[in-house]
């Protein structure tokens, strides 16, 4: 088994983290933010709103297609989107511990900016596990969890069952865990046709989420394109308004 992991344990990070993909020049960024020494980069989308917006995204998505959608979309927040380390314009390397450290900063950089309000979090698929610890460890108002899972670890098994995937991925994201910890008010939005993370990685997350999370199906939507189904949008405007 040591050796297995050694072998296979580069191969799973990439799957986990692809972030060259995402990669892109610092110019025009601009949100800065040094955690740890490593300086991370973004955008603030509709400065000086009263209320905040903070978007953790999916494991290998780009986030300058969002600046548009959410400059239109939410006038009334300002909007924080902030690429995780090795991704985008940020330095470092990805890794679980690492990232929520950064996000908890975020969080905590964003409340000093909007005094007296909470902040609202959007997090998708590998961004979900990452607004669950921000939520679980920080006062969130509203929590959209798009395509959200249990854990990382349950995700990696059901799509390779015959390796074991609970010894291969190091970073777990383990939201189950967390999610007593979350008192904001919740969002759930799943995709019907959805294979990579299953619906009882999701229904299993949502037995343990607390008070009554609204749920919105798309039922003709699959983990990548449920962005461009009318409700999806729809359904989260209408959460944070």
């Amino acid at each position: 088994m040591p050796v297995l992991s050694a072998l296979l344990g580069p191969v799973t990070r990439r799957l986990v983290y692809p972030a060259k993909a995402t990669r892109i020049a610092p110019d025009g960024t601009t949100l800065h933010l040094v955690v740890g020494g490593v300086a991370l980069r973004g955008w603030e989308v509709n400065p000086g709103r009263p209320r905040a917006l903070v978007y953790f995204g999916g494991n290998g998505e780009p986030l300058d297609w969002l600046r548009p959608e959410l400059e239109e979309r939410f006038p009334d927040h300002t909007a924080y989107l902030l690429a995780y380390r090795g991704y985008g314009a940020s330095g470092g390397r990805p890794a679980e511990r690492a990232l929520v450290r950064d996000a908890l900063a975020l969080h905590d950089h964003v409340a000093a900016r909007h005094p007296g309000t909470r902040v609202d979090v959007v997090g998708r698929s590998l961004g979900s596990g990452v607004a669950m610890q921000v939520a679980a460890r920080r006062p969130v108002e509203r929590l959209v969890l798009v395509t959200p899972f249990d854990s990382l670890a349950a995700v990696a098994q059901d799509l390779f069952p015959r390796l074991p995937m609970g010894r291969l991925v190091h970073d777990r994201w383990d939201s189950a865990a967390v999610a007593a910890e979350v008192r904001a008010r919740i969002l759930v939005l799943r995709a019907g046709r959805d294979d990579l993370v299953r619906p009882p990685r999701t229904d299993s997350l949502l037995t343990v989420l607390p008070g009554e999370p609204e749920v919105v199906d798309l039922p003709d939507a699959d983990h990548a394109d449920l962005v461009e189904d009318p409700a999806y949008w729809r359904a989260i405007t209408g959460f944070l308004g």
